[in-house]
């Protein structure tokens, strides 16, 4: 979806209350110079930051507020979006208040966006493998106090299964978590491929959420693969972020 200004967003595709807007970014419409061109939102990765206020205020058109950042730690920190003071640090926001926006920033982790049937709570996920493995979907999960059944789930653009190289270890880390992860991995020479797609809809399914929309193994999401549209710290190291955010719009 490309606008005027050509900023480029992709519109999650799920069946979400009409008053749950969600939009990812992509990495196209900005005012950053290699290796961040252009929309880089990423205040932390060494773009100038002038720049990235730029791109950042270049949302303005399509958000009722700014956004609520925060200082991502590859943790399961989940926080109040419309109670957080500046840059918390946190892998995960939730809220049940309008206009109120939380936001993941990622460049190969996984995205997940969350809200209920009723469009009550939202919440966004940063599921980097650490926050995957050690359960920050399923903390978000509880924070948004809604039975398990009325949640709808959104996995945006993050590293593909043919993409994503991991060792024996991170491998051992999943499994020993839930045993069913090995069916996520698969073997690479000395290493693995780790599809953090199933991983997430495992853990996803594991407690009750079958609601479960977006990317999946879809190769045309892959951030490392795809150069045009995302950025990936796998494939280039230096570089910028993306940003996934939900909101509820006020109802009458």
């Amino acid at each position: 979806m490309r606008y005027q200004d050509n900023l480029s967003f992709i519109q999650p595709n799920w069946p979400a209350p009409a008053n749950v807007k969600a939009l990812q970014t992509t990495r196209t419409g900005g005012v950053s110079i290699a290796p961040y061109a252009s929309l880089n939102l990423g205040a932390h990765v060494g773009d100038d930051p002038i720049a990235v206020a730029k791109n950042r205020q270049l949302l303005s058109p399509y958000l009722p507020n700014e956004p609520v950042w925060v200082n991502q730690v590859h943790g399961v920190e989940v926080i109040d979006a419309a109670a957080s003071t500046c840059l918390q640090d946190a892998d995960a926001s939730f809220t049940t208040k309008p206009n109120v926006v939380c936001v993941t920033m990622t460049a190969d982790c996984l995205p997940v966006l969350l809200c209920d049937k009723k469009g009550t709570v939202v919440a966004a996920v940063h599921a980097g493998w650490r926050g995957l493995c050690d359960g920050v979907m399923e903390a978000a999960i509880e924070k948004m106090q809604v039975p398990r059944a009325d949640i709808l789930v959104w996995l945006g653009p993050a590293i593909g299964p043919n993409a994503f190289e991991v060792g024996e270890d991170v491998r051992e880390q999943f499994i020993a978590k839930d045993a069913q992860a090995a069916l996520a991995f698969k073997p690479l020479a000395e290493k693995w491929l780790c599809n953090m797609y199933a991983i997430a809809k495992q853990r996803l399914l594991a407690v009750g959420v079958t609601q479960i929309y977006g990317a999946e193994v879809n190769e045309d999401f892959c951030t490392y693969t795809d150069h045009s549209r995302f950025f990936s710290f796998r494939r280039d190291q230096s570089t910028g972020r993306m940003a996934t955010m939900i909101w509820l719009e006020p109802t009458i």
